[in-house]
């Protein structure tokens, strides 16, 4: 599969070839394809599924609340994840020498990063700014694609 999506990658690669090298051209195009569908889920979550709700929920004799827009986070984060890894390691990252177990704990190290970098920021553009939830979850993951990005490249899968 990831080599069926790197040939349909290369057949677009020469209309990018002049501003990246093949490689990141592959993060750009998976990574892309991986937030535009973050943000759809997320939209969908929040709206729909939750209904912009905020949940009271009973765990260990305790109650916490809970927002839409939190639990949306979090269901997207794991979408995302599996999605995010695997596009990484058999379209994106296809050289490099780690074995798949070390390269799924560094992922998940640099995704907990990331996933908590967009969720300060989240936070903070809905409870400081008034954004409305899906508009700042766009703002805050694209700040959060750099990070991102240098993470895998340079942590998870180094050669």
């Amino acid at each position: 599969m990831g080599k069926l999506i790197r040939q349909a990658l290369d057949l677009f690669y020469p209309l990018f070839a002049r501003f990246f090298d093949k490689q990141t051209y592959y993060y750009a195009a998976c990574g892309g394809s991986n937030l535009v569908s973050s943000w759809l889920f997320f939209y969908l979550f929040f709206q729909f599924v939750f209904e912009k709700r905020i949940f009271n929920i009973e765990f260990a004799a305790n109650t916490y609340v809970v927002s839409a827009y939190t639990l949306s986070s979090m269901l997207c984060f794991a979408i995302a994840f599996t999605l995010g890894f695997l596009l990484n390691k058999y379209v994106v990252f296809t050289d490099s020498k780690l074995m798949g177990r070390v390269q799924l704990f560094r992922y998940a190290v640099s995704a907990g990063f990331s996933w908590l970098g967009n969720y300060l920021l989240l936070k903070i553009m809905i409870e400081t700014f008034a954004f409305y939830p899906s508009i700042a979850n766009v703002f805050s993951s694209v700040f959060v694609v750099f990070l991102s990005y240098l993470l895998q490249k340079k942590y998870t899968f180094k050669h």
